[in-house]
Formats: C-alpha cells, sequence, structure tokens
C-alpha cells in the first residue's frame, strides 16, 4: 500500500512517498531520488522494497525549490536545483525522515537507507553521520571531490558508522572506475561491513528501466545484492 505524508523539515514542508509491506514490517528504508525528482523508478523503488517486507519512504529532496519532476534528457533545467542542495538542508531532510519513521516504530539500526546518482552521494553521507542498519549508493558521484557541500566520499568512508554498500558501472564516465577502487580500499578501513559491486557493461543509471542507459542483467544483481544487505543488516523491527 502507497501512500504520500507530509512531514516538516526545518521549517519548510516536505512530502514522503511511502510505500506499506503487506504485514508487519521488518524494518525501514529510507530511498533518496535521483536529480530528476520523484520520478516512477524512485516510487517502483519503495513498492519493491515494501515487497520484501520493508517500510519504504522516499523525501521529495527539491521540496524547496518547487519539487518538479524532470525528464531524464533534461539535464539543464536539473541542475538548478542540485546546485541548490546543501548540507544544512540535506541534515534537515534526514532527521525529518528519521523522527517520521521513529513515529512508526524504527529508528537507529532498524533503519537503512538507499540512493541513486544524487541520491548515492546522500545516503553515503547519512551512513558516515548516523548509526544505521545498511545504507546502499547507486552510481553516488563526489567520491574524490565532495559534492553539496558534502566531504568527499574517500575522506569519509574510513569513518562509516553503517554497514555499505556500493554498486557503479564500469562505462560510467562520471564515477572513473579509479575512484570507486580508491572508495573501496577507503571504506575498507571502516569498522563495519562495506562491499563494492562493480558492472562492466554498466553505466550510470543502469538500474532504472525508464532511461535508456537500464541494464537489466546488472540492475537484477544489485538489486537481489541490496535486499540481502539490508537483510543481513537491517536490525528486525
Amino acid at each position: 500500500m502507497s501512500d504520500t505524508v507530509t512531514v516538516n523539515s526545518a521549517g519548510s514542508e516536505m512530502k514522503l512517498y511511502t510505500a506499506q509491506p503487506a504485514g508487519s514490517a521488518k524494518g525501514a528504508v529510507i530511498v533518496i531520488q535521483e536529480a530528476f525528482g520523484m520520478t516512477d523508478h524512485i516510487k517502483d523503488v519503495c513498492n519493491r522494497l515494501a515487497a520484501a517486507g520493508y517500510l519504504a519512504v522516499a523525501p521529495h529532496v527539491f521540496h524547496r525549490t518547487g519539487d518538479p519532476l524532470i525528464p531524464y534528457e533534461n539535464m539543464k533545467d536539473v541542475m538548478p536545483h542540485i546546485m541548490a542542495i546543501n548540507r544544512v538542508d540535506t541534515e534537515a531532510d534526514l532527521t525529518a525522515c528519521f523522527d517520521y519513521l521513529a513515529e512508526q516504530g524504527f529508528k537507529g539500526r532498524q533503519v537503512g537507507i538507499v540512493g541513486f546518482c544524487m541520491g548515492g552521494t546522500i545516503s553515503f553521507f547519512a551512513g558516515a553521520e548516523w548509526e544505521l542498519g545498511a545504507a546502499v549508493t547507486y552510481y553516488g558521484g563526489g567520491i574524490a571531490q565532495g559534492r553539496f557541500g558534502l566531504p568527499a566520499m574517500v575522506d569519509l568512508a574510513p569513518g562509516l558508522k553503517t554497514p555499505w554498500q556500493g554498486n557503479f558501472g564500469d562505462l560510467d564516465q562520471s564515477i572513473p572506475t579509479a575512484e570507486v577502487e580508491q572508495l573501496r580500499e577507503a571504506a575498507a578501513k571502516a569498522g563495519v561491513a562495506t562491499e563494492v559491486n562493480r558492472y562492466p557493461q554498466a553505466d550510470h543509471g543502469f538500474h532504472c528501466n525508464d532511461r535508456s542507459a537500464y541494464h537489466e542483467a546488472s540492475s537484477k544483481d544489485a538489486w537481489a545484492k541490496t535486499v540481502a544487505f539490508f537483510d543481513s543488516h537491517i536490525k528486525a523491527g
């Protein structure tokens, strides 16, 4: 069952797309959108997580800049919304999600997070700042350079507080494989479980079947590993 609720994020109203499992949830997962808004892809991820037994919530990250839904090929319209993202607002949005989930009975290790593209960067940051059950990133950028006023992922990696899994495509020109391997080495120094999966035939956006970069075999394998990672690390509710 899916629904939309509204929460307060530092004085700004933020919608959450929510998906409930058929029975009692075994945990909760926050789903962070790509740079194109609350797309059908993100809603589908929530619904699939609900089918796997989790309460899934997806914040409308662009709620401060009009909450647009942007076509995948229109990067020009995406940029103003990406440029408006910053650490203070990101922390407020994540905290609003945590507070909502706490009201539903889930907190700390009972909560996971997964993000795609832009959302991957935010999910990694969450895993470094909070002690959660699991954090999963799909092709999150800012590995060596940092994004949105956040530290570079390789700098955050040794201090990860949350078990982390990263899924990357070798054909992704925006995320060089050398940086992926650098991140793997940095994350291995963390005191939590970490895992990096590389897909030789996959490009940026390979998990979204509404994009030309969708690669079915890579997507299915990564998703199976994502659910298994959550099942292994998210504490039962």
